[in-house]
């Protein structure tokens, strides 16, 4: 903490920065006893606030009535203390606290608070806190050092990036919360209106439409440290609410987006103390990615990557490949290394495809230039030898391989190179490796709808023809650390004509465009100047930075996985009154 507080009846110095250079100086100091220990008539309390811990003493002869009220002192209460920066004895320095080589002896004390005895331990980080415990009691959660150091940590990550963009001529603009519903991919939360009954606000799952009205505004350089909402299913790195960095630029193309991106993103990873290679970082075209890893957010960390062997086993005699291929499928495998795996360990490989909607895995081991198992007589010694060549299989190898419609088996067989590798213990602790992903299909269909779904959001530029929309790609850019997608943008539709085509091919009527998406296209037939832009996610940064694996450890006040606030209790019944006023009624019984 670079700064001294202001001197003021409670402190005059910050706990964490007393040092051996304050010797022989008074000081005053506040904050919460984190410890306390009483050793031969001289009482020790570690003191703490947001900048560490300093070490007070009490000695019985000299803190007059201080070393009464210390007595009385347990962890939590909050205190005032003043008196003399000392050194320690040299038998008594602690080299693992900055402030270790001195000690305040404390000849003034106030007590400020008293604390309740915490329902879990906030001096010891090794003790195991179960996670509705510490999000019932937040407020003391936030205390423990992992917790204060992540937010410091993320407040860090975000000056980064107002720094870096203020340098490059951005504005910082904020948006509505309350806005229309449109559909950008997720369930919008809804906010009914009290003025207008039987209308609703949505809260944005993105600033996209009002920061595209920005460029058209001609403010040509945007951002916004923006809250997002979605309703949709948790997980890790996924919470109803949550932060982006979210930024726009006019009159550009893909590239300066992307070394805009770079420049920030570089400032972040130096912010953190947080390791990559320098940019700019590579490009891998989306049809690669799925290719060589079943991903579009691929981690490069590690190898087994994917190879296509549909055509090497191509006139097999195993019934399951050949009916595959026959309906336009695919065969995907990589090879695992020197694994051995039980049957039931191998058996238990299905489960991990079968969440990805693929039917199973066929495991085969390379034995010499064969292959061992039942599987091996249905191949020829000619294919066996090609996609042992192809896999570059060594003796003992485990060969896992999935056979599927195109757009199951790789990502089935990804999520299975996913976990080989953390089982494995294969993804290097001290690596990070980040990968542009670009060339995305604009489209893809929806087999159950049995119509063309937008890939990212129905604003993103295309590339190619209308005529067969299978064909068309996206100017849209994703960049991935780690196996996680931090962020993704696109350069947009500028023309009123492209976006009602785009409208039209996922089935959206003139009429139904002009009704949901009015604004923009009313705004798009005023001048609308090439734009394009890119959102991060903040919460997804600081969680790797942290080497967290929820995002709720970086989040001051998360929900749960099914959504709720343990804290608050949150969400929760509301009042008849409060449903009339709003002209809403409930069809569901309020849960107990």
């Amino acid at each position: 903490m670079n700064h001294p507080p202001r001197a003021n009846g409670y402190r005059d110095a910050w706990c964490g920065e007393l040092t051996g250079e304050r010797a022989g100086s008074k000081a005053r100091v506040a904050g919460w006893v984190h410890r306390r220990r009483d050793h031969g008539g001289l009482i020790f309390i570690d003191l703490r606030d947001r900048s560490g811990i300093v070490q007070l003493v009490f000695h019985p002869d000299s803190s007059g009535d201080a070393f009464a009220k210390a007595e009385r002192l347990r962890s939590e209460h909050v205190v005032s203390a003043s008196g003399e920066v000392v050194r320690r004895e040299e038998g008594n320095v602690n080299p693992n606290l900055p402030t270790g080589e001195i000690e305040l002896s404390v000849a003034d004390l106030e007590l400020l608070a008293e604390s309740e005895t915490p329902p879990f331990p906030l001096d010891d980080d090794t003790v195991e806190v179960d996670e509705l415990m510490r999000l019932r009691y937040r407020a003391l959660d936030l205390r423990r050092q992992p917790m204060q150091d992540v937010m410091v940590l993320r407040h860090r990550i975000i000056k980064a990036m107002r720094y870096v963009l203020d340098e490059l001529d951005f504005l910082e603009i904020e948006t509505p919360i309350m806005t229309r519903s449109t559909p950008e991919g997720a369930r919008d939360f809804l906010v009914p209106s009290r003025m207008q009954p039987g209308s609703w606000y949505a809260l944005p799952q993105s600033p996209q439409l009002f920061k595209q009205l920005l460029m058209i505004g001609g403010y040509e350089r945007y951002f916004q440290i923006a809250r997002c909402f979605r309703d949709e299913d948790l997980r890790g790195f996924r919470q109803p609410e949550f932060t982006q960095l979210d930024m726009e630029l006019s009159f550009v193309d893909e590239e300066d987006v992307i070394g805009v991106s770079e420049k920030v993103m570089a400032a972040v990873f130096e912010a953190a103390d947080f390791d990559v290679p320098p940019a700019p970082w590579p490009r891998l075209p989306y049809d690669e990615a799925m290719l060589r890893f079943g991903s579009d957010k691929p981690d490069l960390r590690y190898g087994m990557e994917l190879h296509d062997v549909g055509p090497l086993l191509a006139g097999s005699e195993f019934k399951v490949f050949e009916n595959v291929l026959a309906n336009n499928g695919t065969i995907r495998a990589f090879n695992a290394g020197s694994r051995e795996l039980s049957r039931s360990e191998l058996d238990g490989l299905n489960e991990i495809v079968q969440r990805h909607g693929a039917k199973a895995v066929a495991p085969i081991y390379a034995e010499g230039d064969g292959w061992a198992g039942n599987l091996a007589k249905f191949f020829s010694d000619e294919q066996i030898r090609a996609v042992n060549a192809e896999l570059e299989a060594s003796d003992g190898d485990l060969l896992l391989f999935v056979a599927d419609r195109r757009h199951i088996a790789p990502v089935a067989l990804g999520a299975l190179r996913i976990e080989l590798a953390e089982r494995f213990g294969l993804i290097p602790a001290d690596r990070h490796e980040l990968v542009w992903i670009v060339d995305f299909p604009l489209f893809e269909r929806d087999p159950e709808a049995g119509r063309w779904t937008a890939i990212h959001h129905p604003f993103t530029a295309p590339r190619g023809s209308f005529e067969d929309p299978e064909t068309l790609r996206s100017r849209g850019y994703d960049l991935a650390l780690d196996g996680v997608e931090i962020g993704g943008g696109s350069i947009r539709i500028h023309t009123a004509e492209v976006q009602q085509e785009v409208f039209k091919t996922l089935g959206m009527s003139e009429e139904e465009g002009q009704a949901r998406f009015g604004f923009l296209l009313d705004a798009l037939r005023y001048g609308a100047p090439p734009h394009g832009g890119i959102a991060f996610g903040i919460d997804r940064i600081v969680a790797i930075a942290a080497a967290r694996e929820s995002i709720r450890d970086v989040i001051a006040f998360p929900k749960t996985a099914s959504g709720a606030d343990p804290l608050t209790g949150a969400p929760a019944p509301v009042d008849a009154q409060q449903l009339r006023e709003l002209g809403v009624r409930s069809l569901v019984e309020p849960q107990a």
